[in-house]
């Protein structure tokens, strides 16, 4: 006579349960997606650096100033010779030359701190919005709570990896995060020695990738949690 209560009562409760893990899924992806772009933003902003299109000179005082890639009248004189070229590859070249123009550190810089910025709140929120599914999967008893707990884990240590230790406690330690004067100082100091320049890209390549490696690690692990939720309760 009890077990109709007893069981209806358990598939409430697994059913509630279910929903919270589909809202926490639903904005898990959202973060990891905010993630994603915003370290494919900071790794561009490297690169534009790095390989010269915006360049960067030490100012008087040791702050940054911008050295601009071309300009108004270089870009017009190459159009002016170019005369046998088609107007529509004259135009691309004139739209190519402005947008060179325009891109130059400050607007690099202003950029990089607010992606900063950014991607600090929404690795947090990643780490969280795991964390409460693990949770849910342990108060709703919905499985796959190995697979949630190496995802929550593995976004534990990109998180840890992410934040910009070297502003709180010196050089000794960083984070994936930098600064334009970070990124400026180092672009300095590359070209001093074999050992600086590969310190250099340790720093800003090989770091963010096994950053991102980390963060598609702990998605793909979050994803089998969400899979094997389904198979147990033979949904699919």
């Amino acid at each position: 006579m009890n077990e109709g209560p007893v069981n209806q009562g358990d598939m409430i409760d697994t059913t509630d349960s279910l929903e919270a893990v589909a809202v926490f899924r639903g904005w898990k992806n959202i973060f990891f997606i905010i993630v994603l772009v915003g370290l494919l933003l900071t790794q561009a902003a490297f690169w534009l650096v790095d390989l010269g299109v915006v360049k960067v000179t030490p100012g008087p005082e040791g702050t940054p100033q911008v050295t601009r890639v071309g300009t108004a009248g270089e870009a017009s004189r190459q159009t002016a010779t170019d005369v046998n070229q088609p107007i529509a590859v004259t135009a691309k070249g004139r739209f190519a030359a402005g947008f060179v123009q325009k891109l130059d550190f400050g607007y690099l810089a202003r950029t990089v701190e607010v992606v900063n910025g950014i991607l600090i709140v929404a690795a947090m929120l990643y780490c969280l919005t795991l964390f409460f599914g693990l949770m849910v999967s342990l108060v709703g008893r919905l499985g796959g709570i190995n697979h949630i707990s190496r995802a929550f884990t593995l976004s534990l240590i990109m998180l840890v990896l992410i934040l910009p230790w070297q502003n709180v406690l010196g050089s000794s330690v960083v984070g994936v995060i930098y600064t334009p004067a970070e990124l400026t100082r180092w672009l300095a100091a590359k070209g001093d020695s074999t050992a600086n320049m590969v310190i250099y890209y340790l720093r800003f390549t090989v770091y963010w990738v096994a950053l991102v490696l980390l963060l598609l690690l702990s998605q793909a692990r979050s994803t089998r949690w969400s899979k094997a939720i389904l198979r147990r309760l033979e949904i699919i």
